[in-house]
């Protein structure tokens, strides 16, 4: 999973994982729509297939790459026990906030009188 935060973390990777959620792309599209140099998208789909996420299927001249599910489904069971957990804490923090908004009108009505 660390290995896939750091091939995300690179912003054209990030804009070509992006660009496939629509679904399966070449290199010139994916080169076309994303304003880069053939070079350029061939070294980040390289990398987004070495982590895994993305595959390659060729189809006569072309090769088409397309993402893989598995990484993005781990990576977002990851991040909803974080959420979970920052849940239970903003909960917490609502909490406190509303015991002090009794006590500051409890003591705002006692201060009228």
């Amino acid at each position: 999973m660390i290995a896939t935060f750091a091939a995300l973390s690179e912003p054209s990777r990030f804009r070509i994982v992006e660009l496939l959620r629509a679904g399966p792309c070449t290199v010139n599209v994916i080169g076309e729509r994303l304003g880069l140099q053939q070079p350029q998208v061939s070294k980040h789909l390289k990398v987004l297939k070495d982590v895994g996420l993305v595959d390659v299927e060729p189809r006569a001249t072309q090769r088409f790459y397309e993402l893989r599910g598995e990484p993005l489904r781990e990576l977002h069971a990851w991040l909803e026990d974080y959420r979970a957990l920052w849940d239970e804490r903003f909960d917490a923090i609502d909490e406190v906030l509303e015991g002090m908004k009794t006590k500051e009108k409890a003591h705002g009505r006692k201060q009228k009188k």
